[in-house]
């Protein structure tokens, strides 16, 4: 009977998490009733992202140091108390030894305020909030990353699509001709060969299609995964909007440049990390200044010795309460070379920071260059394609129109055929591809690439 019933429990637990996973998927997928945009993907990457979350908390993380930093010029507050016992021989009063037992208490508060530190307090505050907007840049950059890698996966993504929709064009054409092909042999004006041959073409079109299809859900699927979906399943994209590569005017990479210099995080969070380090050889620095502190407290404290009278407890606190206040100044006078080590090595990552600073800044400008020769090229690419596309879409007519009466071959037809899907794949993928570089241009210039 016990085996039933923790059969029958554990049954329920299973069917209550599985019933729970069901609404997480059912509330999930709810949001795939329509397409949705690159802006969507963007922010729902950002949002669920485990690389932008550890990010986050390193953002809380400086929050927390900077607050502790400010909190250093507060007084601090202790209190104490102690028990003390003692047993054996001890001198007395009479310069004799004697065995005596002793017991005392005390009881102690106090609390000291750092009145000057030379400037380390105060540049140690400065040095915090520099770090949280370091921190907060790098938590842009981030977020920059996978906005690139979210863009770049969708548009693969509708690129594999648009595929499978050249590949469905490209069977239905060898069906259509499949079946004037039967009709012909049908009434014995070409021969079972050539029957064949066009219902082989339908086949090898329909495993293109298959194939085609394949790739277009692992793309999709890459793209899910980069947005920490449950499941593709019912996931669907929008497609972005065509811009003429004609009409299009790019922006030259010295422009860009000196415009990404005052907006990009990477930047900033050098810039920031340069100034955070200045802030450090001055918090060095204060190692050679003397230092003041106020304290106060006030205590008392209970004493009885075996063999004589002592007062109450109460009284001896009463009578023994004690208050006390102090300044004490702290002159630095020989540490081992502690302070100007330490200001060395502050200097040193001072340099070290500049030169990141630098480095950051080359290459920036060289992805901005790098950004804009692929734009330039892809654009250039993309033009050549769509004219390229309408010459076989032209020719394809043509030959299509001549093979229908009797004026050229299957194989022919066939050629015709594969050129015009090959030159519909290549104009389809210069399309994507220069989509994508003129977005990483404007995306170095500042305009965010969710803009579709």
């Amino acid at each position: 009977m016990k085996q039933i019933s923790f059969s029958i429990i554990c049954a329920f637990f299973v069917s209550f998490a599985y019933a729970q996973e069901e609404n997480f998927n059912s509330s999930t997928l709810q949001a795939f009733n329509s397409p949705w945009s690159l802006r969507q993907c963007i922010n729902y990457a950002i949002e669920h992202s485990i690389s932008i979350k550890r990010q986050e908390t390193n953002v809380k993380n400086q929050e927390v140091s900077l607050s502790t930093a400010k909190n250093s010029r507060l007084p601090n507050l202790q209190a104490s108390a102690s028990e003390s016992i003692g047993f054996g021989r001890g001198l007395t009063s009479n310069n004799t030894y004697a065995n005596r037992n002793t017991q005392s208490t005390s009881f102690n508060l106090g609390s000291d305020v750092p009145v000057y530190t030379g400037g380390q307090i105060s540049n140690q505050i400065r040095q915090n909030k520099l770090n949280l907007q370091a921190a907060i840049a790098d938590l842009e950059k981030a977020k920059e990353n996978i906005s690139m890698q979210v863009a770049s996966a969708f548009l693969e993504a509708v690129y594999q699509k648009d595929l499978v929709a050249v590949a469905e064009r490209q069977k239905e054409l060898s069906l259509a001709q499949a079946h004037r092909v039967e009709l012909l042999f049908q009434n014995g004006k070409v021969s079972e060969t050539e029957l064949a041959e066009a219902q082989s073409h339908v086949a090898a079109d329909e495993l293109s299609l298959t194939q085609q299809k394949n790739s277009a859900m692992l793309a999709m699927l890459e793209l899910s995964q980069l947005l920490e979906l449950p499941t593709p399943e019912q996931f669907d994209i929008q497609q972005p909007e065509a811009t003429d590569p004609s009409a299009v005017l790019l922006t030259a990479p010295d422009a860009i440049y000196a415009e990404a210099l005052n907006i990009k995080p990477q930047i900033q969070a050098s810039k920031l990390n340069v100034l955070s380090a200045e802030r450090g050889v001055r918090i060095a620095q204060a190692g050679h200044y003397p230092s003041v502190r106020f304290s106060a407290g006030m205590g008392s404290n209970y004493y009885k010795t075996s063999g004589f009278k002592a007062a109450s407890f109460g009284k001896q606190m009463d009578d023994n309460f004690n208050q006390s206040l102090g300044l004490s100044l702290s002159v630095p006078i020989f540490n081992r070379y502690a302070t100007r080590n330490a200001v060395r090595q502050a200097r040193l990552q001072v340099a070290a920071q500049q030169f990141q600073l630098e480095e950051t800044q080359k290459t920036l400008y060289k992805e901005i260059q790098q950004a804009y020769y692929n734009a330039l090229a892809a654009q250039k690419q993309c033009i050549s394609s769509e004219a390229a596309l309408t010459a076989s879409r032209t020719a394809f007519n043509l030959m299509q129109k001549k093979y229908e009466n009797g004026k050229a071959t299957a194989t022919e037809y066939q050629e015709s055929k594969t050129a015009l899907q090959k030159a519909e794949s290549t104009a389809i993928q210069s399309r994507y591809t220069f989509l994508f570089r003129q977005k990483i241009l404007d995306f170095y210039g500042g305009r965010p690439l969710e803009n579709d």
